[in-house]
């Protein structure tokens, strides 16, 4: 067996990062966390830094704006994996500058994991944070770093739990809004899930300089059916309110910061499709699923189970 990379995850208390972290630990590669002095005495982020001593990661102290700590916890390494907010997106030219001057990086991870950022059809103010994503990966292509860009599509914790309709803490059991016609596909993929596949694309010679789509055949719903499957399971029919695109666009414009983000990337994926309205071509991409089909993921139908 060859052995194992050494994985730097940069951002690893955040919200998908942590998952990308226990992944990497569990899978047994050498996994090392940037994070800054004052992340440790967090009350909130100092238990996942606690989590992640238990599990045998080893925690660097750095920062993205600190280009000597990065450059020396990237000299520890094989792999980067950036998993930083999309606050920080336009900053991860920090980590490709230390990168080029480490000299010993193999492979180069961004933060990603959302819409393959290339094919979208957006408005904003999602338009400009996929269009950060976008430079990004032209910038990593013309320095020449070895890559792999993640396109995990929706995180499940995020959307499922209230079937992503604005304001809810549950799903609906009375009403619904339907945006567009509920005909377009998306994906759904669980946070654990999704730092399993990253870490599997790692060491994988398939995947380097490709885009890593996860899309597992039994996340992949339309809105419509994907009300249809919640109704069964509760056993009882909805009220659909169907919210036109031209309605749904006025709203993305009179909404306040962040709402106007989520309810623009529902636009993109959920009216336009934005998910799953092209084909993966061998030349650019590859999917998780179909590489790796001994993963055991979580299905949108056992995600569900959780709320009945």
């Amino acid at each position: 067996m060859a052995q194992k990379s050494r994985i730097l995850i940069i951002g690893g208390t955040g919200y998908i990062g942590k998952f990308v972290v226990e992944a990497s630990a569990k899978a047994g590669h050498p996994t090392f966390a940037l994070v800054r002095e004052s992340t440790v005495s967090d009350p909130v982020k100092g238990k996942v830094v606690e989590n992640f001593k238990s599990l045998g990661v080893t925690l660097v102290h750095g920062d993205l704006y600190n280009h000597e700590s990065l450059v020396k916890a990237i000299k520890q390494v094989d792999v980067v994996i950036s998993t930083v907010g999309h606050l920080q997106i336009v900053d991860q030219v920090k980590i490709i500058a230390a990168i080029k001057e480490a000299g010993n990086v193999k492979r180069f991870f961004p933060s990603e994991f959302g819409n393959d950022v290339d094919r979208v059809h957006a408005v904003e103010p999602a338009k400009s944070a996929f269009a950060s994503k976008a430079n990004l990966r032209r910038t990593i292509e013309a320095e020449g770093l070895p890559y792999t860009f993640v396109s995990s599509n929706y995180f499940a914790g995020y959307f499922l739990p209230t079937l992503a309709q604005p304001g809810a803490t549950a799903p609906p059991r009375d009403k619904v809004i339907i945006y567009g016609d509920g005909n377009a596909k998306a994906v759904f993929n669980e946070e654990h899930d999704i730092g399993t596949f990253t870490i599997r694309a790692v060491d994988d010679p398939r995947t380097l300089n490709k885009i890593l789509y996860i899309k597992p055949p039994k996340n992949i719903y339309s809105y419509n059916e994907l009300v249809a499957l919640w109704e069964k399971k509760i056993g009882k029919t909805l009220e659909k309110t169907y919210i036109s695109e031209e309605q749904l666009l006025k709203e993305i414009q009179e909404a306040p910061i962040p709402l106007n983000v989520i309810l623009a990337i529902n636009h993109s994926v959920l009216v336009k499709g934005d998910h799953t309205n092209f084909v993966i071509e061998p030349s650019f991409g590859v999917e998780a699923a179909e590489l790796y089909p001994d993963v055991k993921y979580t299905s949108v139908e056992e995600y569900l189970d959780r709320f009945v």
